[in-house]
């Protein structure tokens, strides 16, 4: 297993159980406490999580963990909710894709269609979209965020302004009736916002993880929402209060 997948695995580990000992990860990932260790003292280091005598725990409350963390997380359901979306992009479409895992599934799921303009700010997707001809790609420019290798900040939102979506895509990371969808970084929700702002319709990706959750800053309330796709782990009682604000639910 590559170290980046050994970590990846880790984080989502310790993220999901709150903790964990070196003995049970090693024998998760199949490889020695030695080892175990080592990648634990890198990732308290990088600030991921708390090593502990016995193990780990994690680290600050809604911690954003970086894009190359996250991959691992909910991978399957993030694939079913990407096909889903892309089977709501008509043909000749002009598309906003947000930065984040589940629009990159999205991104290459699109990748060999022909016709589709992605307007995208994520240099990740634009890297994966470049090579691919039948596709018109535009790329909005920012302040470049590592945590999700998008490019945010006033300038993106002005060069939005210029453009017109039919679609825009954006991930989450939180969701609630209540407070409608949040993200961890100012500027990143404020960019978002100037993809909603400038499309026809607007679509949330998000697995069923990301519902119930609040965190630091507010993209928009739910009202400003077309469609929800998530996966079927998705409970009843959220589904239901999401569609009494009007948003159609889509289950992957």
């Amino acid at each position: 297993m590559l170290k980046a997948d050994r970590t990846a695995r880790i984080l989502a580990h310790v993220t999901e159980a709150g903790s964990a000992d070196v003995h049970a990860l090693a024998e998760l990932l199949d490889v020695s406490t030695a080892t175990v260790r080592r990648d634990l003292q890198e990732l308290h280091d990088q600030g991921l999580l708390h090593r502990t005598r016995g193990g780990a725990v994690t680290g600050p409350v809604n911690l954003e963990l970086p894009l190359r963390h996250r991959g691992e997380k909910q991978r399957d359901e993030k694939r079913r909710i990407a096909h889903a979306a892309a089977r709501l992009v008509p043909d000749n479409a002009v598309i906003g894709l947000s930065g984040g895992t589940t629009t990159s599934e999205l991104a290459r799921a699109l990748a060999d269609r022909s016709g589709l303009t992605i307007v995208t700010n994520a240099v990740n997707i634009a890297a994966e979209l470049i090579v691919r001809p039948d596709i018109h790609l535009v790329v909005i420019g920012g302040i470049a965020r590592t945590a999700s290798y998008e490019l945010v900040g006033p300038a993106a939102d002005r060069m939005l302004s210029h453009y017109h979506l039919d679609i825009a895509f954006i991930g989450v990371d939180g969701l609630t009736p209540e407070e409608g969808c949040t993200t961890h970084d100012e500027m990143e929700a404020q960019t978002d916002r100037a993809f909603l702002r400038n499309s026809t319709r607007s679509i949330v990706l998000a697995d069923s993880t990301k519902t119930g959750k609040i965190t630091f800053a507010r993209i928009c309330p739910l009202t400003d929402v077309h469609d929800l796709v998530t996966d079927t782990d998705l409970s009843e009682t959220h589904k239901q209060a999401i569609t009494n604000h009007g948003v159609k639910v889509h289950l992957a």
